[in-house]
């Protein structure tokens, strides 16, 4: 499980609190997450996922796992599996809790049943285009289907015929029979079964009739003796019908469930849609589901995002009632935040320069003390030796004023080694710098007479003789918003071309070597990084997660 939970003050605490105050659910406290498994999870359903076992923890309640699996055409194992990794990956367990739709579909058959011996649901033949065209708007009423009246004996038989495969697909649905002139579009006779000849990824070919999701949800909540049954603000139009099915199954008022909804989380920068998400990936625009460029958990692990962070950002942000978006650099701060305390760090260079130390021996190799970080400690050696790499940036041959990285004649110091002076500048013919020559101060490192003398500027660097070679990604936002933060409508239109560069010549110090993928490190002056899935032992590959700078910080000091 995550660390223990703390609950900031919510409304949806409070209206837990009022029900236990008025004796109801005096069995506990029982929530649930409900994915459908069609896809895989994103930001959003962290939010989601924190809010479900958070209350549940806080309230000593539990929390279930339930896949809502009643739309065959789109669900997949993969999705099922990949789900529960996340989960659990956030640090959360459902233990023996884990439930499907799919397994009450027979308890949903008998329900729905039951609403046709109570005249509450009928057999329709209207095809889909009629259903819509016969609902009217949100300012007229709509229209009832010529089949509504059917008697009950005939809606048991058509519906006994659906179950048994008599129907092609699209050819009859089953309604719950409510009022077509109510204002809210959801009452107007919702669907609540059509036929679908699919094979379901658990009940293979038993069924060719399937629950819609607003009839099998409210009843496996029910079923599993949910309590609050917490969702999206876009189910609150929704949530009518869910009390309507409750009611009319004659469910108990103080036991059964309660739908209460809450803001969605809206990023910048930032697509939270699955339908948007999954074409991405069939359509190519990424490397997959976690690619690091996504919003999946997935995606966000594979970058580098750490579940305390994860958790920490959904707790900041708290629970609210209207929708806004949120700004990304909130979330990248509090990963920022995380890796600052338990990134060790090391040192690279991705676009390396070659430094000769001309009064250093050619064949002299010596290893020299660095700390791993600054809030755990620990201590490293890297191995220093006559010719070095550095950053290109932190050399320029006509510097502005206050430029205190290396120039000609100037000096700075290396991270945790000498100070050193350029004394000459080594170019190719098509004048590119390519080489420099300096002098060290060997009495300058640690321990040594001239240790205490002051430079104003301090750089990384590798040793060539021992540097391990490495594929460096960064990655920017996937997708770019428009002045307010809103993602357009075309958000394909929107993609940023630039959202991956890959380095193929970046040296890192030896200290690396044969890390497991996953594994954090801060590149001194760079920012911070996590080794790639696709490194071998002959192969780094590291991702950044975040750079160093951290502009919510700074907007909140």
């Amino acid at each position: 499980m995550a660390e223990k939970i703390t609950m900031t003050p919510n409304f949806i605490q409070n209206m837990i609190e009022e029900d236990l105050k008025n004796g109801k659910y005096t069995e506990g406290i029982h929530t649930r997450f409900p994915p459908e498994p069609n896809g895989y999870l994103h930001i959003g359903h962290a939010k989601s996922i924190c809010l479900n076992f958070g209350l549940a923890e806080y309230n000593h309640g539990l929390c279930n796992l339930r896949f809502d699996d009643t739309n065959p055409t789109k669900e997949d194992t993969e999705y099922v599996d990949s789900i529960q990794e996340d989960i659990r990956w956030l640090g959360f367990s459902w233990g023996n809790r884990k439930f499907y739709a799919s397994d009450y579909f027979d308890k949903l058959y008998d329900f729905a049943v039951t609403l046709i011996k109570k005249g509450l649901a009928y057999v329709d033949d209207l095809s889909a285009e009629e259903i819509k065209a016969y609902r009217g708007t949100l300012t007229e009423p709509g229209k009832e289907s010529p089949y509504r009246n059917r008697s009950v004996e005939e809606n048991l038989d058509l519906f006994a015929r659906m179950k048994a495969g008599e129907f092609a697909d699209g050819t009859k649905v089953l309604r719950a029979k409510i009022d077509m002139a109510s204002p809210n579009l959801v009452m107007r006779d919702t669907v609540i079964y059509r036929i679908a000849h699919v094979k379901h990824h658990r009940t293979g070919d038993k069924w060719c009739i399937y629950p819609m999701y607003d009839f099998a949800h409210p009843l496996s909540d029910a079923i599993e003796g949910i309590t609050h049954s917490v969702c999206t603000l876009e189910f609150e139009e929704h949530r009518p019908f869910y009390d309507w099915l409750l009611d009319s199954l004659d469910f108990d008022p103080n036991t059964r469930p309660r739908q209460i909804e809450f803001a969605r989380l809206n990023l910048t920068n930032t697509v939270t849609s699955k339908r948007k998400l999954r074409q991405l990936v069939e359509e190519g625009y990424v490397r997959g589901w976690d690619d690091p460029r996504m919003p999946t958990i997935s995606g966000l692990r594979r970058r580098g995002y750490t579940p305390a962070a994860i958790r920490n950002f959904c707790k900041e942000i708290g629970v609210a009632k209207a929708d806004s978006i949120v700004d990304v650099s909130m979330l990248e701060h509090e990963v920022r935040a995380d890796l600052n305390e338990n990134a060790d760090r090391v040192m690279a260079v991705l676009h390396p320069l070659k430094v000769v130390i001309t009064n250093y021996p050619e064949d002299k190799e010596e290893w020299l003390l660095a700390d791993n970080n600054p809030v755990h400690g620990g201590h490293r050696f890297v191995p220093f030796s006559r010719t070095l790499y550095i950053e290109q940036e932190d050399f320029m041959e006509e510097p502005p004023k206050k430029y205190f990285r290396l120039k000609p004649g100037g000096e700075v110091r290396l991270k945790h080694a000498y100070i050193i002076k350029c004394e000459e500048v080594v170019k190719d013919a098509e004048g590119n710098v390519v080489e420099l020559h300096c002098t060290a101060d060997l009495d300058s490192k640690t321990g040594g007479k001239t240790a205490g003398r002051k430079v104003k500027g301090t750089i990384h660097w590798v040793a060539e003789k021992t540097a391990l070679p490495a594929e460096v990604r960064l990655y920017d936002y996937l997708i770019e918003t428009d002045e307010n933060g809103n993602v357009p409508k075309d958000f394909i239109a929107a993609l940023n071309k630039d959202s991956l560069e890959v380095i193929d010549n970046a040296w890192i110090e030896p200290s690396v070597k044969l890390t497991a993928a996953g594994t954090h490190y801060q590149f001194l002056r760079v920012g911070y990084f996590v080794v790639d899935p696709d490194t071998t032992p002959d192969h780094l590959v590291f991702n950044r997660v975040v750079g160093l700078r951290d502009s919510w910080a700074k907007v909140n000091k």
